[in-house]
């Protein structure tokens, strides 16, 4: 019961079936658990962005410490403020605690993105949750299996040398003895601060590194699992909340007269902010509608038509301007005996999570607590602290596994709208984001221009290189390949859109860039493309992956009538892949990606199937940037805020997929939900031109379907 309580079910009845809150702090939580081992982390957080410092655990309260907790039933509880969006970190988490407690997989429950009860964490984002928490995890876990080994040892009077972990039990191997963990903790709370404890090395792994299913994927198959638009609290209310007719209009005035005369409607104005709650979700939309509203809009904003001109136009200087390494660069450029110059476009997209934004907020007793879907729980909570005044302790953000968010949730939009109709109404009330709202009022991944100059020798050796990325971002910014001279930098520009973190950030919009112009290269030296790339790479585990796809592929055999190959290799988030991509251009003018391989190596494999599928996944999202899917606006107003218009994949787009997983069991695991995405665009670009010696240099490459009229 308690279990479904805590992470399954957000509110409890009685027995006469009221509904009441459940005020749970981590005290609380542990008593209701029993005692038993309780194994707190003392070194800090590492930053999980690049740039972002992180917090130590002497900025951290003292209760949110704990990370594992084992109870008196044996059961395994993990804590982590990173959340589950789909990537089954849940899952991968739950098998690197396992396998250092050499328990069952079963036994082990993680508790998530609850900011009463789980470590500070700055988010669920870059592909940082393998890379720090899953090491975290597994040497907390190894500090309790040694602290249990040596429990047994003190009550049996034996040596610890003697005693092993397995299957939730210590084992006394001289007289075959055994003691369940949670018998051996009994009544006690064990606090331990995390040591050297020896972790499993990944050639030695039996849980971790083979395929598990989703640790609760039964609840969403049959419909068990609720999302925030699923919940529920006693005498809820629904919000609807009155949007500008166009971005950075102001709200002069409101008559609210005729919403309010509704049945249990509550209208809420607050500076630009307005909104309507009710019982009844229809009824607050209609209170919405009835509210009178008079804008001020701006009148001129950019569009669609002049997006990449006012992106220019606006660019500012780079940080690291280098007037020496530009000199150098332009002299290297101008002794080239081959030199390229190309301009590369990427449009604004969306993210179109399966999941709108959601929140259900609820006051008592002058503290605040919210469930909402979010990659930042903690940043969520600071949100509201700020919007509301209150302290950290008076805020707590749950978040329930939520259906996507591709970068796509970091800020809590929907949680301050839900609070702010709640503390007015007084009672819970819930705001669910239309699917019109999500693609309107979100935030989208940055539009962006990038120039590229290059230079070679005809033998193929890079020997200048100029790459400057206007708006969209610097992550993927350098180039993997050799080059003597090289200026690479990110110039900020005015986004006339609200603009933010999408799946590998900029890595996608500069891979397109560079590995397009290796193409073109090539083209222009006559060589092949993997011949080319192979020649000017040093590094050594780009290598591997890139030869690993083209193997795979069959690069080098003659495509057929109408048909071509691309490739494009990368290195992001400490990921490293290759992909081939076939097309086929057919007389109605329309390209077809008919074949996808793609070789990824992040490391020791935790999962190998949750791998395979963030990698495929990643691939046919990546299509959708790269052929049709584009925000279209005008006047501060989207175009296309609807499926209907705007296309993402569908089953018909996705080609078959082959996948070359590379397990470097000498090496950690990194991250695998961001950079396998950034392949896919450049290769389909680069196979195009293979199959028809036309060059696309926009994404995305086909927003009609089929190529464009000058082609």
């Amino acid at each position: 019961m308690t279990r479904d309580l805590l992470l399954d079910e957000p509110e409890q009845h009685d027995a006469a079936g009221r509904l009441h809150r459940l005020e749970l702090d981590r005290r609380r939580f542990l008593a209701l658990f029993g005692g038993g081992l309780l194994v707190c982390l003392a070194e800090p957080l590492d930053a999980q962005e690049s740039g972002r410092p992180g917090r130590g655990a002497g900025d951290l309260p003292q209760e949110l410490s704990a990370w594992l907790h084992i109870g008196k039933d044996g059961r395994v509880r993990v804590f982590t403020g990173k959340v589950e969006v789909g990537q089954n970190i849940r899952t991968s988490l739950a098998q690197q605690v396992a396998e250092e407690l050499r328990v069952p997989l079963s036994a082990v429950e993680l508790v998530m993105g609850d900011t009463a009860l789980t470590p500070f964490d700055m988010g669920t984002f870059g592909s940082r949750t393998t890379p720090t928490i899953g090491p975290h995890l597994r040497k907390v876990a190894a500090t309790a299996r040694e602290a249990l080994l040596r429990m047994a040892a003190e009550r049996w009077q034996a040596s610890a040398d003697k005693l092993r972990a397995e299957d939730g039990k210590v084992v006394d191997t001289a007289s075959g003895r055994t003691i369940a963990y949670g018998e051996l903790t009994g009544g006690q709370d064990l606090k331990l601060v995390v040591s050297d404890a020896r972790v499993t090395p990944p050639s030695d792994w039996k849980v971790a590194g083979s395929a598990a299913p989703k640790g609760n994927g039964r609840d969403f198959v049959t419909g068990k699992h609720r999302y925030t638009s699923d919940l529920s609290r006693a005498g809820l209310l629904h919000g609807a909340v009155l949007r500008p007719p166009s971005f950075k209009a102001s709200l002069a005035s409101l008559d609210d007269s005729k919403a309010r005369a509704l049945p249990g409607v509550v209208v809420v104005r607050d500076g630009d902010f307005a909104a309507a709650a009710a019982p009844d979700a229809t009824v607050a939309r209609a209170a919405r509608e009835a509210l009178v509203a008079t804008w001020k809009e701006l009148p001129e904003q950019p569009g669609s038509a002049d997006l990449f001109e006012h992106l220019k136009k606006t660019s500012r200087p780079a940080r690291d301007e280098d007037a020496a390494a530009r000199a150098a660069v332009a002299e290297a450029l101008a002794g080239a005996e081959v030199k390229l110059s190309q301009t590369y476009r990427v449009a604004f997209i969306a993210h179109a999570p399966l999941e709108p934004r959601a929140a259900l907020a609820e006051w008592k007793d002058g503290a605040l607590t919210v469930w909402t879907g979010s990659q930042r729980p903690f940043g969520v909570r600071d949100e509201l602290r700020e919007a509301f005044g209150l302290p950290a302790e008076k805020v707590r953000v749950i978040v329930p596994d939520t259906g996507s968010a591709y970068g796509g949730k970091h800020q809590g939009d929907a949680a301050v709208e839900a609070a702010r109709l709640a503390k007015a109404a007084g009672k819970p009330v819930k705001v669910v984001w239309t699917r019109e709202e999500e693609f309107t009022w979100a935030y989208f991944r940055p539009a962006g221009v990038i120039e590229v100059k290059s230079g070679a020798r005809r033998d193929g050796t890079l020997s200048a290189w100029e790459f400057h990325n206007i708006n969209s971002g610097p992550a993927g910014l350098d180039t993997p390949y050799d080059v003597a001279r090289k200026v690479v930098q990110f110039h900020q520009a005015d986004s006339p859109l609200r603009q933010g973190s999408y799946r590998g950030l900029a890595a996608t919009a500069n891979h397109f860039a560079r590995e397009s112009h290796m193409d073109e290269l090539a083209a222009a030296l006559k060589r092949d493309p993997l011949a080319l790339r192979l020649a000017n790479l040093k590094e050594p585990r780009l290598k591997a992956v890139l030869q690993a796809a083209s193997e795979k592929f069959g690069w080098g055999k003659k495509p057929g009538a109408g048909r071509g190959y691309g490739l494009a290799c990368g290195v992001e988030k400490g990921g490293y892949v290759a992909t081939c991509v076939e097309v086929e251009v057919g007389a109605d003018r329309r390209p077809r990606v008919v074949r996808v391989v793609e070789a990824f190596e992040c490391g020791a494999i935790v999962n190998p199937d949750g791998l395979r599928n963030q990698v495929e996944g990643a691939i046919v999202q990546g299509l959708g940037g790269a052929l049709f899917e584009e925000v279209r606006f005008e006047k501060g107003r989207i175009a296309n805020p609807h499926f209907s218009q705007y296309r993402v994949p569908r089953t018909i787009d996705v080609p078959p997929i082959e996948l070359v997983l590379l397990d470097r069991k000498d090496l950690p695991p990194s991250g695998a939900g961001e950079t396998p995405i950034i392949g896919i665009a450049p290769a389909i670009g680069n196979a195009i031109f293979a199959a028809i010696g036309v060059r696309l240099t926009s994404l995305p490459m086909l927003p009609s379907g089929k190529l464009p009229d000058l082609v």
